[in-house]
């Protein structure tokens, strides 16, 4: 029945009164425009933030994460802060913040009251903090690029990977915080000797990490058909590999950048870190206010402040991994 009545409106046509011109018209074929496919226009950078920002706890860890880069950059460009200004002043030294408030006056200086050289503890812990933080920043950023790199050559490359399986055999056996301790002493405990430290050997175990990957990756079907059609083997790393390992390198920058930190306080701690005062400094300083009644503010405060930036930054670093993964843009 269907089929009879759309014969019989074929059939009418002429009573259009209309050219078969008219009626049709001649349409090009474009291979490359039959390959478009109609979808909305998709941005990898863009998907990430909306997933990141589409929790609304980020949104809070990403506001104290902004708490510690200004209390850390900003604020201790106005503070003022000098550790010796009431070096002479024997009563300025260990006060409690309700002293620190009635002898200076109520501001944000004395919140934590004074140190053992009448220094402000408030303004010294975000002092130290800023050393703290770009320690932890640069070794980071200098062990995840060479790690990255050497990483995607290793997992290339058999030749390679002969001779940086024995690097890593050798070197992944000395305990690194040991490694770490006896460069520091053999050269001047500054901050660049510390960078130096934590760098030297820090990269290869984010090299096999990333090597793994790599050879995890470059097996897939979609890359051995792209080595079959010719394709040369640093493009299947930029683009079919690299964007995949976005996620896994951010995440892994999530627990580099806090451990720097964890490793600088320790070392200082046991009196063989930094010479400037950094956190792990302070609370090296302050081991003995930890005993001292009245006096505990000193030790803890800073103690809670490395706590609370390596919390923050582990936070900010896990959720911003998981929603750098693809999978998680649908």
């Amino acid at each position: 029945m269907i089929m009879n009545n759309n014969l019989s409106e074929l059939q009418n046509l002429d009573d259009l009164n209309m050219s078969v011109d008219e009626l049709f018209s001649k349409v090009d074929h474009d291979d490359l425009e039959s390959e478009k496919i109609t979808a909305p226009r998709y941005s990898y950078w863009r998907s990430v933030f909306r997933v990141f920002f589409k929790n609304k706890f980020n949104i809070v860890i990403l506001s104290l994460f902004a708490f510690i880069i200004i209390f850390s950059y900003i604020y201790p460009m106005f503070s003022g802060y000098d550790r010796f200004a009431n070096l002479m002043d024997s009563s300025a030294k260990h006060l409690s913040p309700a002293r620190a408030m009635d002898k200076f006056g109520h501001n944000i200086h004395w919140i934590l009251g004074t140190g053992a050289s009448g220094e402000s503890t408030f303004d010294a812990i975000w002092n130290g903090a800023r050393i703290s933080i770009s320690l932890a920043f640069i070794c980071a950023a200098i062990n995840l690029l060479i790690g990255v790199i050497v990483g995607a050559i290793w997992g290339f490359s058999k030749k390679v990977d002969k001779v940086m399986m024995e690097v890593y055999n050798v070197i992944s056996n000395i305990p690194y915080i040991l490694l770490v301790a006896v460069l520091v002493l053999i050269f001047s405990p500054s901050f660049w000797t510390m960078v130096f430290a934590l760098t030297v050997t820090g990269w290869i175990a984010i090299a096999y990490f990333i090597r793994t990957q790599v050879i995890i990756i470059r097996d897939r079907e979609y890359n051995l058909a792209s080595k079959c059609l010719g394709t040369r083997t640093t493009k299947i790393a930029l683009k079919n590999i690299l964007p995949f390992m976005t996620s896994v390198i951010v995440t892994l920058a999530a627990t580099e950048i806090p451990s720097y930190i964890s490793y600088e306080v320790f070392l200082s701690y046991i009196g063989m870190g930094l010479s400037e005062m950094s956190l792990g400094k302070l609370i090296f300083s302050a081991e003995s206010a930890m005993v001292t009644p009245g006096w505990q503010i000193e030790f803890w405060a800073p103690v809670a402040v490395a706590s609370f930036i390596t919390i923050v930054l582990y936070v900010v670093g896990q959720n911003l991994g998981d929603a750098s993964d693809p999978r998680t843009h649908m």
